[in-house]
């Protein structure tokens, strides 16, 4: 298990053009992401966090309008970015001890962070925080159920890791965040649980 999570980050250096081949590219997350979108203001700045390459998720986000950052701790994932969307700005770096002193109107982290472990899920809420404007939104994906498991991806071992729901609500709120939406495996969304919260204005 610790083998499998410290090496996600080998794994999608190594296999990026792999990644982003087998990657669909239907976009079967549009409800969430218009739901996200509707409290970012136009041309407004949006952190995509763990943002692979691009696609379709940030693609998304560029059409209507808003800048993108993208981090992605994968060399070749920025590449394939910094090659479609050469106008908007993408960082190799961990998303664990991220810190670019800038806050953003909007965060994202779709299918990323839940390949952290649990102890390093735990701290991501500071760098959420860190990221997100008073009043700016946060989606991220999780399991539905604290736990870690190795699944396999073309014969290579695949990390994910969960908190329970009840410790991320916690966070959010230690975090100074408000639940706007939540949904435990979202039939219309590939069974993902997905959360979105706002940064009160007040902390």
């Amino acid at each position: 298990m610790t083998s499998a999570a410290n090496g996600i980050v080998d794994l999608y250096s190594r296999r990026a053009s792999d990644f982003d081949a087998d990657r669909t590219k239907t976009l079967f997350e549009r409800a969430w992401l218009d739901a996200f979108l509707a409290h970012v203001p136009f041309s407004g700045g949006i952190l995509d966090l763990g943002c692979g390459s691009g696609e379709p998720i940030a693609r998304y986000l560029i059409q209507s309008g808003r800048s993108v950052t993208g981090v992605d701790a994968s060399p070749g994932l920025i590449a394939l970015c910094r090659e479609r969307f050469a106008d908007q700005n993408w960082i190799v770096a961990d998303m664990r001890d991220l810190d670019l002193a800038q806050q953003f109107d909007g965060l994202v982290v779709w299918h990323s962070a839940i390949h952290l472990t649990p102890e390093a899920q735990n701290s991501m809420f500071d760098v959420y925080r860190r990221h997100t404007k008073p009043g700016g939104v946060l989606m991220f994906t999780s399991s539905s159920e604290a736990g870690e498991y190795v699944g396999e991806w073309r014969g290579e071992p695949l990390y994910h890791g969960s908190l329970s729901p009840e410790a991320y609500r916690d966070h959010l709120t230690r975090a100074g965040f408000e639940l706007l939406q939540h949904r435990n495996n979202d039939p219309d969304c590939g069974g993902a649980t997905v959360w979105l919260a706002r940064r009160r204005v007040s902390d």
